[in-house]
């Protein structure tokens, strides 16, 4: 057996098991790191205000806690609006079930003349088997309901605590990320952060000023209309429509519908109609003066990392993907070398025609003569006189 053989095998053997070990605590750990990877683009989002707050004289660390305070007031108003809408709908749908029930059981009884009674559906519903079933689940997964919610909670708190850090900490992040590597790649690392700031922050300023555009102009809507919990669904409509990319208007559009169809069936039709144009007005008229000068990004490559993000990490790929590729594309924009584009019109998507124009040809046939009737059948180009039969010649 050679010398070295046995080195190699358990060299191999030692890459092996590292290559296994890391694999192992990967698994383990994605939970943990798409966490930090939440809280450090918050914590880009929130850069810009912390910073200017403590230009002003404010310590960093409670610059950031007042913005965090904030964003905890705003969420929590959200979601008492959201939920006192919800639970007034449930209570409303509660009182008038008797009603509806009555108006079915009366249109089936006209309609397949039959003679049922409230009170012996009522007794049929609860004595099925079917609904016992369902409550006997539904107790055993009360469990598993708080267990959820606890677990959400507290990946709340670690996304809000490592935001924290990072945000109040910044600069003391940036020199030591800096103070390992050389000056010409600490240059360009700090380029690459003051990037990313910029278009994370100029992302969600510009969502959250297109949320409240949109959910003034669904207020007004819906406030014509007089469906009721009219602020509570336009706050919804804002942010729901901002901060899910590419279906957020059309999900966010569905609850006031459902809503509105309880009032009338036509207002329905109205709020459906009004989702529709004012998507078109804000993708055409308002995003691009919004975003322009903070996420310059094409359409197409916006939809597409909106879907690779999704099918990478789900609903949070999908909101950080857009300022993710941003900052990737202004970043990588400083090394590609741009050359002036030459003038020919197929770069404007403009079409040369060779030969003579169309509408040329057609005055022209227009405005030629009539051929006489002894020449007619002849053959005579653009007007010119028709020529002598050529015959044999004479003496020949």
């Amino acid at each position: 057996m050679p010398g070295w053989l046995p080195r190699a095998m358990v060299l191999a053997l030692a890459l092996y098991a590292c290559f296994r070990l890391g694999s192992w605590a990967f698994d383990q750990l994605i939970g943990l790191l798409i966490n930090v990877l939440i809280a450090f683009f918050l914590a880009l989002a929130i850069e810009p205000a912390v910073s200017r707050m403590s230009a002003r004289g404010m310590r960093r660390g409670f610059a950031t806690f007042l913005v965090f305070l904030g964003v905890l007031i705003a969420g929590a108003g959200f979601v008492v609006l959201l939920g006192s809408m919800l639970a007034g709908q449930i209570v409303d749908m509660v009182e008038d079930f008797p009603k509806y029930l009555d108006s079915v059981i009366h249109w089936v009884n006209q309609t397949f003349h039959t003679e049922l009674s409230r009170v012996e559906v009522q007794d049929s519903l609860l004595h099925s088997d079917w609904l016992q079933k369902y409550v006997q689940n539904s107790a055993s997964g009360v469990l598993d309901v708080s267990t959820t919610v606890l677990g959400g909670l507290f990946r709340l708190l670690t996304i809000f605590l490592f935001s924290y850090y990072f945000a109040a900490d910044g600069p003391r992040l940036r020199r030591a990320l800096c103070s390992v590597l050389p000056p010409a790649r600490q240059a360009e690392v700090l380029r690459a952060w003051e990037i990313a700031v910029a278009k994370t922050g100029g992302y969600l300023y510009s969502r959250g000023l297109m949320a409240l555009v949109s959910g003034i102009a669904h207020y007004i809507l819906l406030a014509a209309l007089g469906v009721p919990y009219a602020p509570a669904l336009a706050v919804w409509v804002g942010l729901v429509s901002q901060f899910i990319p590419t279906i957020g208007t059309y999900l966010a559009g569905a609850l006031p519908m459902l809503i509105a169809f309880t009032v009338d069936p036509w207002y329905a039709l109205w709020v459906l109609g009004f989702v529709v144009v004012y998507q078109q007005f804000e993708n055409y008229v308002l995003q691009p003066k919004l975003t322009s000068k903070t996420v310059d990004i094409h359409p197409a490559v916006a939809f597409g990392s909106v879907i690779a993000g999704t099918a990478l990490m789900g609903a949070v790929g999908a909101l950080i993907a857009i300022p993710a590729v941003a900052t990737l594309q202004a970043f990588l924009g400083a090394y590609v070398k741009r050359y002036d584009v030459t003038d020919d019109p197929r770069v404007h998507g403009r079409h040369q025609w060779r030969g003579e124009p169309l509408s040329a040809r057609l005055r022209r046939l227009w405005h030629a003569p009539e051929p006489d009737e002894g020449h007619r059948g002849r053959g005579t180009d653009d007007g010119e006189e028709p020529r002598e039969p050529r015959g044999p010649r004479a003496g020949s």
